[in-house]
Order: C-alpha cells, then structure tokens, then sequence
C-alpha cells in the first residue's frame, strides 16, 4: 500500500451534534501527524460533484461548540451508481487525496465499505449518527446530546400533561433501534417506552394501558421510537382514540429538534477521541474499519459488522421503566 500523504474528511447522511467536533479532531491531529487534509462538502455527493477544498488548522477554528457540520451534508444519488463512484475516486485522485475519513451511519459506512472494496482506498469510519445504532460502540457521536434534549422536552411536557389530566405520546427518533426512546423515558422518568424491539413480542400498547399505569396517575407520558413497527406516536394515539376512547391522548413529535442544540461534553470529548483515533488507525495501516468505544476503549470495528445491526438491547430496561413509573 502506498504512503499516505493526504487524507480527505466527509460527514454524510444526517447531522448529528459532535460531528463539528469530529471534524476538528482529524483535522489537527493529521496536520500534527504530518498529513495534508482536504475537506470534501456535502458528503458523497460532493465527491462526485468535485466539492474538495483545502483544509488548515485555522479552518477549524470555533467549531467544537457549534452542532451540525461545516462540511454540510447531502444524500447521493449519483454515488449510488458505479459511474458515480467511478467520478468520485477519480476526483479525489485528481485533489491527492489517499485515504478518507467518513463521518456518519450505517447507509455512510455502508456506501464506505462499497467504494473500499471497489477502488481499494483506505477509509476509517467515525459513528455519526444520534440513533445509536452502529453495532461494535458503546455510543455513537451525538446520541448524548440528542438524549439530553429529549430528556429536557418531556420535563417541559410534563407541566402541561399533569394540568390537564392527559396521556402524551412523545415521537422521538432512533430508526430501527430504540435506545432513544427507552433511556430516554428511564432518564425523564416517563411512564413507558414503546420501541420496535419489542413490537414482534407483545402488542405495547395494549400492554401498557392494561399493567403499565398506576389507578391513581392522572396522567403520563409514553416515548415512541419512530418506525413502521411501532406506528410511531400518531399510530398509537389513533388506537387509543378507536380501542381506549377513556383516555384524552396528545401527540407530541420531536423531529429534527432531535438532531440540532450545541453537543454535549461527553459528545466533544467522544467526537474528539474518535476523531484522533481515526488518524492513529491509518496511520497503523488500518482500513474499512468504525472507529468504536468499547468498555472505555478505543476500538477498530469492521465496516460490515458496525452495520449488521445484530447488537442486542437489554430488554430488562423496559420493565424497568414501568416498575420506577409504578
């Protein structure tokens, strides 16, 4: 394999708070390390578009408290073809690039693994993604924050559920995996969690309105991981309307509400770990690998296990809920 020399970043798929973070870790810790860097804009489509700019230390000056990514990001169509990833390579051939740190989820790493395998090009992958989803990590960059600010809606709303004697479905993200909504209902102190995991088990919501409320609660709050397996909150506030008409229930869904906010410390402290760790890793040869923390340390997680989604969540935190909720 041929000496690195320069390496190009690239945030794709969507945003996530620490990312920034991220950035400026690989950044400085590659200039430090001797490396060129070049900053490639809009994810993948900018690498096929030819969107590759020069990267210095001071370009990532002020950023760490900032949520989102300077570098933005786009989904791409164009990268998902083999002439689109063939224009890709060859723009970044043509900017000196030898190797590429992507910042992302699974369908990023995903599309990393692809163009590696193609084209034979060194990549290390950095866990951006607020759903926590990435198998091989203890937590991904910007989960944290987006926990945080769930936690901090639902103390909001429980204000106005308890005024009025309502039932509040909470939708928060989390695609296939529900550590959102599960932690986030442990952490807010809601009265359950209804998350995909459990959706082939046992009818939830049933479940819950049947054991999960106490007699003589007035009112509670119900955090629903958003996806098809759930029906996601408005799904579970049109059975209540249909099969339990006793309660008053409410929707609230947090969006990309989720994904925005300054990240948290332990989210910069991460994203700047990892972000050093993905310089030390190509350094040692490493390829098509996540950067992952397991246990508190830095680990190298093939491309196609971090997105097998085959990590098992600890369901005895479902009970959990319903029992400091009783």
């Amino acid at each position: 394999m041929a000496a690195i020399k320069c390496i190009g970043i690239l945030t794709s798929g969507g945003d996530a708070p620490g990312m920034n973070a991220a950035i400026r870790a690989v950044t400085r810790t590659a200039i430090y390390n001797g490396y060129q860097v070049k900053g490639i804009m809009r994810g993948y489509h900018g690498l096929v578009t030819n969107e590759i700019v020069d990267f210095k230390s001071q370009s990532v000056s002020n950023i760490i408290q900032q949520g989102g990514t300077i570098l933005k990001t786009a989904r791409s169509k164009e990268f998902r073809t083999p002439e689109g990833r063939q224009q890709a390579y060859e723009n970044m051939k043509a900017a000196g690039i030898d190797a590429l740190v992507v910042i992302g989820g699974d369908g990023s790493l995903s599309g990393a693994q692809l163009f590696a395998d193609e084209f034979d090009v060194p990549i290390v992958g950095l866990p951006g993604t607020i759903d926590n989803d990435l198998d091989g990590t203890d937590e991904t960059i910007g989960y944290d924050t987006a926990l945080n600010t769930i936690v901090d809606a639902v103390d909001k709303l429980r204000d106005t559920a308890s005024s009025h004697e309502r039932l509040f479905f909470v939708e928060v993200m989390g695609n296939t995996a529900g550590y959102l909504a599960l932690n986030g209902a442990i952490a807010s102190g809601a009265e359950a969690a209804i998350i995909p995991e459990r959706e082939t088990e046992v009818d939830q919501l049933a479940d819950l309105i049947h054991n999960g409320f106490r007699k003589s609660k007035n009112s509670a709050i119900v955090l629903v991981a958003e996806n098809k397996a759930t029906g996601g909150a408005l799904g579970m506030a049109e059975r209540i309307k249909k099969e339990f008409p006793e309660f008053d229930a409410r929707v609230t869904i947090l969006g990309h509400l989720q994904r925005g906010g300054s990240p948290t410390a332990k989210d910069r402290i991460l994203a700047s770990k990892m972000g050093a760790t993905a310089i030390e890793a190509l350094s040692e040869g490493q390829r098509n690998v996540m950067i992952g923390i397991k246990n508190g340390d830095y680990v190298y997680v093939p491309f196609k296990r971090a997105i097998a989604h085959s990590q098992q969540m600890d369901l005895k935190d479902v009970d959990l809920v319903r029992i400091l909720s009783m």
